[in-house]
């Protein structure tokens, strides 16, 4: 399909109805923009030549996203909106494709076969309509008996067009050299003084050319987004969806309708997911995980048969086997190696924590690397910000830190050291030490003479 048809994406509209300083296609649905949404579908068409045409507030944003632009100012309508995509694609007689940005629930299937009902039957014109319920904003399909002879915009339709309720979904696959012809001729005579696309159907009727529909098999799949409403409902369709194909695919949803997955989540099978839980951005959670009640995930990757109970996880990677909560927070590239243990009210921050360790209680790590097995006391800080610099603090392997230490940074613990509880521990601990006190000071070893 990829070599059969280029895209445009209409993306310039300004949104007024969103009453948003954003533009309405940068506005989010589980995770992706609405203009996201819609070129992932066209990528997994296949389709790689897309041109998206935006206004001068979207242009950097939709290049920051490595898509090709067209600009277009002033916004003089659909019509002029393809002009201008059209100077920037070669004329080689392959397919166009257009679609809008704002609707993110197309389906790759319904693009498909739109493209394949205009190359098959060799149309001018391949566009989908729907049958939605009234009152609709889209343009209403005016039919001579079973052909279709015009679209009316809802601004220019009259009473009895409008309680017609077969209408323009907005996606078209034109052949090319016909769609060159007739955008050519477009004209400003209606109620917005702009040029529409859809003019450019009433001249290929006008012309005898073939033209043929294909009905979307759920209106929903063809949702516009003009206004915040509409946005919400949107998202509540694409969650569903999204929860749905986790749950076929091996997955347990408690309570769906307190679930929030975003659409770039990978969930392998035998996981459980409870309610209040949110899992967003593209993070990845492993089989057989337990994850919530009232957790959430973001940009993190937790590994099988992890747990993660009422916590929050952010920009960081959980292990094999890991417990962590509740009322944790891992954030800013953490990293917690397999069986270790995380517990309730420990605070982690850009540290990593060792294979079987543990940190069960009331903790600060910031800035920090913690060996394997080494527990952490409850009320231990590390006090990794001096009022200018972060610093580091490492402990090795088997360390015991007791209860409301507290580790100045820079500093380093070394295997097998032992901190005493509340100690304020300012300088190295060598291997096997056992320090205590504050400042701390290395302990006498059993059986060692008094210093004199």
């Amino acid at each position: 399909m990829a070599s059969s048809v280029r895209a445009v994406v209409l993306a310039a509209g300004k949104g007024t109805r969103m009453k948003s300083r954003r533009p309405k296609v940068l506005h989010e649905i589980c995770g992706q923009s609405l203009l996201g949404h819609v070129v992932q579908t066209l990528q997994r068409c296949e389709i790689a030549d897309v041109r998206v045409v935006v206004n001068p507030e979207l242009h950097e944003h939709a290049e920051a996203l490595g898509l090709r632009t067209v600009v277009q100012e002033p916004q003089l309508g659909t019509g002029h909106a393809v002009q201008l995509a059209l100077d920037d694609l070669p004329k080689d007689g392959v397919a166009v494709l257009i679609v809008s940005a704002d609707m993110p629930l197309v389906p790759a299937q319904l693009l498909r076969d739109v493209v394949e009902a205009q190359r098959t039957e060799k149309a001018a014109l391949a566009l989908v309509t729907a049958r939605v319920p009234l009152p609709s904003f889209f343009g209403r399909i005016i039919r001579e008996g079973a052909s279709l002879s015009r679209i009316v915009e809802q601004r220019d339709a009259t009473s009895a067009q409008l309680a017609i309720d077969e209408v323009n979904a907005g996606i078209y696959c034109f052949d090319q050299a016909a769609l060159r012809l007739v955008i050519a001729g477009l004209k400003t005579n209606n109620a917005q003084g702009e040029l529409y696309l859809t003019d450019c159907i009433a001249a290929l009727v006008r012309e005898g050319a073939h033209i043929v529909t294909v009905e979307a098999k759920d209106y929903r799949d063809v949702m516009g987004i003009n206004n915040r409403v509409e946005l919400a409902a949107a998202r509540t369709i694409l969650q569903a969806r999204i929860l749905e194909r986790h749950m076929l695919d091996g997955v347990t949803i408690v309570d769906p309708a307190s679930t929030y997955v975003d659409a770039a989540v990978t969930i392998a099978p035998d996981t459980t997911i409870h309610p209040q839980t949110h899992l967003a951005g593209p993070s990845s959670i492993g089989r057989g995980c337990i994850i919530g009640p009232n957790s959430l995930i973001a940009n993190s990757s937790i590994g099988d048969r992890a747990e993660v109970v009422q916590s929050q996880v952010k920009d960081s990677i959980v292990g094999e086997g890991v417990t962590v909560g509740p009322f944790a927070h891992l954030r800013g590239s953490t990293v917690v190696e397999q069986v270790a243990r995380v517990g309730n009210f420990v605070e982690m921050k850009n540290t990593r924590l060792g294979r079987g360790a543990k940190a069960s209680h009331l903790s600060y790590r910031g800035d920090a690397e913690i060996g394997e097995k080494t527990n952490i006391g409850a009320g231990t800080i590390t006090c990794n910000y001096d009022g200018k610099k972060k610093h580091k603090t490492k402990i090795g392997k088997g360390v015991f830190i007791g209860s409301n230490s507290s580790l100045r940074a820079p500093i380093e613990i070394g295997d097998n050291a032992v901190t005493g509880a509340g100690s304020v521990v300012l300088h190295d601990v060598p291997p096997g030490e056992r320090v205590a006190g504050n400042p701390a000071r290395a302990l006498k070893k059993k059986g060692a003479a008094e210093p004199t």
